[in-house]
């Protein structure tokens, strides 16, 4: 029985990164000898066994052999007869197809440490084509290690995977799943540039897709393109490291402009409104969880109107407010400047500008807040007047602001 420290562990402590997690593969094992070691089993499609000490991951060395659609589509093979170089030949990319013994030796039987060296992410074998996750995970490789590149071999092979159908076989929580941890990267526009070069974002999120090419007026966007701007304002998210809910409704504020008839562009009127039902489609479809989903909704349809706020009426501000339940969720409220902030900053010479409208929201929701509408409540004794007294109030705490 042998042991190996295999995949991103490796990998990352090469880079010199911090390393998180580590996962182990076994040689020359059977599941009964590693529950006689006191391993807990816990692999369901197959043998994943935790240390009873680390709790860290030691999976049986193993080969997989194609037999449907999909990244679920295998047979596993896991006896002691597999070696390490069978194991490592069926993961994705070089650099993470690397392996160390107990020893500290490495073990590099497919060009990893060179591929490290130069930068690229490489496919080990034909069998990348097999799993189109393989695709997701490159593309979030490349949000993460920044200053790699892809090579065109193995571009290629994504490409045909994508003509293939391969993509069409993801199940949405697993193209949500990696769709988050690409957001949540450090210059996420890298996970759906790859995406697009591939031509897999129009199987997945063809929403956003079509964004690309789209002009918006130059005076508010220098740099014209919608899809463009997306990037930069997800880059933005990312830079100032906001949660993944706001990151989500950073990529999915403006794809109502998608759908911007022709005849009256660069100008997008009522792109916020097209723009949710689309959102909603987008949802259902990669079952985005519900604060994500929430956030999103209230970005894309509000985002244009906090630019108007110093110019609205003290009754207008008010009804704003309710409209986007800052009254009752003011923690999301303010999530929703932030990405606003995003929204605002994600454009070519805007990167420092001032958000003063977002600041001014703040002080007249904190002004609101303030009213104590309890107290209000109990001068009054019918619902509707009780209703009015409370508007009244916040609507004067909003005009003594103004």
């Amino acid at each position: 029985m042998q042991v190996f420290c295999v995949g991103g562990a490796v990998r990352d402590e090469l880079l010199g990164l911090i390393v998180k997690d580590r996962d182990f593969v076994v040689v020359g094992s059977t599941p009964d000898q590693m529950e006689y070691l006191n391993f807990k089993p816990v692999g369901k499609d197959f043998p994943v066994f935790l240390h009873p000490k680390t709790h860290e991951e030691y999976a049986l060395a193993r080969t997989e052999r194609k037999t449907g659609k999909g990244y679920k589509g295998f047979q596993i093979h896991a006896d002691p007869s597999v070696t390490l170089e069978q194991d490592l030949a069926r993961r994705d990319l070089t650099i993470n197809a690397i392996a160390k013994d107990e020893n500290g030796h490495l073990i590099d039987p497919y060009g990893g440490l060179d591929d490290l060296k130069l930068k690229i992410f490489r496919h080990v074998s034909p069998a990348f084509s097999e799993d189109p996750v393989r695709i997701l995970r490159t593309a979030r490789f490349a949000a993460r290690f920044t200053e790699f590149s892809i090579a065109p071999e193995t571009l290629e092979l994504m490409r045909d995977m994508v003509k293939n159908g391969e993509v069409d076989a993801l199940v949405p929580e697993r193209v949500w799943q990696e769709i988050a941890k690409g957001l949540m990267e450090q210059k996420p526009s890298r996970m759906f540039e790859v995406l697009r070069e591939c031509g897999a974002l129009q199987k997945i999120m063809p929403e956003l897709d079509i964004l690309w090419g789209v002009p918006q007026p130059e005076i508010y966007h220098p740099e014209i393109d919608t899809g463009l701007h997306i990037m930069m304002v997800i880059d933005y998210a990312a830079k100032q490291e906001f949660s993944l809910p706001i990151r989500f409704a950073a990529l999915t504020h403006d794809l109502g402009k998608g759908t911007t008839p022709k005849d009256i562009l660069p100008r997008h009127t009522g792109h916020e409104v097209r723009g949710v039902d689309l959102l909603k489609e987008v949802s259902r479809r990669l079952r985005v969880p519900n604060d994500c989903k929430e956030l999103a909704q209230i970005v894309a349809k509000f985002h244009g109107k906090v630019h108007q706020v110093s110019k609205m009426q003290p009754e207008t501000v008010l009804q704003f407010l309710m409209d986007t339940d800052a009254i009752r969720q003011p923690q999301r409220f303010q999530e929703f400047l932030l990405a606003c902030e995003c929204d605002s900053r994600g454009r070519i010479s805007f990167e420092e500008s001032e958000c003063l409208e977002s600041q001014l929201l703040m002080r007249l929701l904190k002004a609101v807040l303030a009213v104590d509408a309890g107290a209000v409540a109990k001068t009054h004794t019918e619902p509707e007047a009780i209703k009015q007294a409370v508007f009244d109030a916040r609507l004067e705490a909003i005009k003594q602001v103004i």
